[in-house]
């Protein structure tokens, strides 16, 4: 595992073109998010998506949630929502706020469905990173049923021959994973409670 700290990662730094480059080869990234740690890959690349259900150890039957940072990013990703839509929830973004939107057509990381839940994280550093390497998985880092992992040393400790980059955000805050919507429907539908209070009146 090569570990490299968030703050290496500057616009136009040799670190940050290596990391990019290893995104486009089909590496696994551990990434920081506001909560805790997730298993970072391009959506698109399906031996990159299957190698995040084996370190998970979990049914690639179950869609990947996907972090971008901006309306370009998601657009280039295939989300297929109505400007309406995407006005509503770029009102709210950044935020730990997931909201599962259709696709023009399924990617690895939806698992074969026609949707997707994507977000733009709110953890600053993070968005950087996105802004330079484009939208990445970011399903927490843990075994399938345990607890995501929010310590860099202990993803070393435990992941260091499965993760090929850590990127190192120190340890993140932990607390509720992001609420998840979908949005297919309306009103959006709470699908996992969490970070976010998304308001009663919207729901």
């Amino acid at each position: 595992m090569r570990r490299i700290r968030i703050e290496e990662l500057a616009p136009g730094s040799s670190a940050l073109h290596e990391l990019v480059e290893n995104v486009r080869s089909g590496s696994v990234l551990a990434i920081p998010t506001e909560s805790s740690y997730g298993l970072a890959v391009d959506p698109r690349k399906e031996a990159a998506v299957r190698r995040v259900f084996a370190i998970k150890g979990r049914d690639g039957a179950k869609p990947l949630l996907v972090v971008a940072a901006n309306r370009c990013q998601l657009e280039d990703l295939g989300v297929d929502a109505s400007r309406a839509t995407l006005d509503r929830f770029f009102a709210l973004w950044p935020a730990p706020l997931t909201v599962t939107l259709p696709l023009r057509a399924a990617v690895p990381a939806s698992a074969g469905a026609a949707t997707l839940a994507v977000r733009v994280p709110a953890h600053p550093k993070l968005r950087g990173l996105l802004e330079a390497t484009g939208p990445l998985t970011a399903t927490s880092l843990n075994r399938s049923g345990q607890a995501p992992c929010d310590d860099p040393d202990e993803i070393e400790r435990v992941f260091g021959r499965e993760v090929d980059v850590l990127v190192d955000g120190g340890k993140t805050s932990g607390g509720p994973p992001s609420t998840l919507l979908d949005a297919t429907v309306e009103p959006p539908r709470v699908l996992r409670p969490g970070a976010f209070p998304w308001p009663r009146e919207n729901r």
